[in-house]
């Protein structure tokens, strides 16, 4: 299973969401993050998806949870994501051919427009908790079952 990486900055009551704006997940907000590079630990790529995608680099990382994503077998897309959340970093969010970062108010979080998935186990992620998580999407990307592990 492809292993991932999720990196949420957080500052005061903000959290900062991306939109993407191409490949798997197109027009839904997001953390920054993606796959492992070969030879790179889950912080090391967390540190260069979050510089490729919105233009900063993670100084404090906090691991907050592990989660695996299952889709339909034709996808191939399964996954296990390291969450972090992030408090310090260089560098100000600034959109790039990939991602669109906005900042939200933690109690206005748009889990509307995220992926279903993300309703179930950010919030609690954003209260302090860690988590452990199995996820499965429908063929529409539609939460199918969340499972704390």
């Amino acid at each position: 299973m492809k292993r991932t990486t999720i990196v949420f900055l957080v500052k005061a009551d903000q959290i900062l969401l991306a939109m993407k704006k191409r490949g798997h997940g197109v027009g839904i907000w997001n953390g920054v993050g993606g796959k492992l590079n070969d030879g790179e630990t889950s912080k090391q790529s967390a540190i260069r998806e979050a510089k490729e995608e919105v233009g900063v680099t993670p100084i404090s990382l906090k691991e907050v949870g592990k989660i695996e994503f299952i889709f339909p077998p034709e996808r191939n897309i399964d996954h296990t994501s390291t969450v972090y959340l992030c408090d310090k970093w260089e560098g100000e969010p600034i959109e790039t051919e990939e991602m669109r970062p906005q900042w939200f108010e933690v109690d206005k979080v748009p889990y509307d427009e995220m992926w279903e998935s993300d309703a179930t186990w950010l919030p609690k992620v954003l209260e302090g908790k860690k988590i452990k998580a199995r996820v499965v999407s429908g063929r529409d990307n539609e939460l199918v079952s969340y499972e704390e592990l």
